[in-house]
């Protein structure tokens, strides 16, 4: 496993990295396009195959990934990391010095349980990262990853340095992207739409929809209410009940018919 500084300014071979598809992903920001267009421009150079973007501590959450070329089971990976290895994970703190880092790991340097759960499960083979301390007090990591599959090469040292010298660029784009595709306002109309449909929605219910609308997990929900997970099922299953359907996308469906109703009626 290695840490380092990303190099500032970035040099030539980092540019080249990354400056072709600039026109198409920059654009994208804020958008479901930004995610697929960013892991081509990477995997357009670098042997890899998925990315996400996440942020630990004590209010985990996972804000866009996907894969190219082979299953995307980048959210089952997400789960299977909050499942247990999240809580002894260290593979971004070694060697932790300057606030924002590259981080690189193979499959086998991760501790066991960590490999079985996320990598071996999922074909995954190594991790090459851009990571950012948070301005909490919970020792949160903001961390764009991007993953090498079986099948592909290894990556190479110079491509690791090429990586490396686009990682605060590759941090500034994640950022804006996240702060775009979340304004603040779209809690508070989805919160609306869900009591217009559902008034006997309770404000923890209530809670739990408007975070899986936010795509997290039930065990990032638990982390983020403060709640055992049990918990967090059970007002998850009651709000359905009372919404009268039984699955997430029957819950984003829901949103979106609310929503084009109320254009309509403007």
């Amino acid at each position: 496993m290695r840490t380092w500084s990303p190099a500032l300014p970035a040099g030539e071979s980092a540019h080249a990295l990354l400056a072709a598809r600039m026109p198409e992903v920059v654009p994208a920001l804020g958008d479901a396009a930004f995610g697929p267009r960013l892991l081509q421009a990477v995997a357009a150079t670098l042997p890899v195959a998925s990315f996400s973007i996440y942020r630990t501590g004590a209010r985990p959450a996972i804000f866009i990934s996907g894969s190219l070329g082979v299953p995307d089971t980048t959210r089952d990976c997400w789960r299977a990391y909050l499942s247990g290895p999240v809580q002894h994970d260290r593979t971004f703190r070694d060697g932790e010095t300057a606030p924002l880092r590259m981080c690189h790991i193979t499959a086998g340097e991760v501790p066991p349980e960590h490999r079985a759960k996320v990598y071996d499960a999922h074909g995954v083979r190594e991790r090459v990262s851009v990571v950012e301390r948070e301005p909490s007090a919970d020792g949160a990591l903001f961390a764009v990853n991007f993953y090498r599959h079986d099948g592909q090469r290894p990556l190479a040292d110079a491509q690791l340095a090429d990586f490396g010298e686009a990682g605060a660029l590759l941090m500034a784009l994640a950022r804006k992207h996240v702060v775009l595709a979340s304004p603040p306002q779209e809690a508070a109309g989805q919160a609306q739409r869900l009591l217009a449909h559902c008034p006997e929605l309770t404000s923890r219910e209530l809670e739990v929809c408007l975070r899986l609308l936010r795509g997290m997990t039930q065990e990032g929900i638990a982390a983020d209410l403060g709640l055992a997970l049990p918990t967090v099922k059970t007002y998850r299953n009651r709000a359905f009940a009372r919404l009268g359907i039984h699955f997430r996308s029957e819950l984003f469906a829901l949103m979106l018919e609310a929503g084009e109703g109320a254009a309509a009626a403007r």
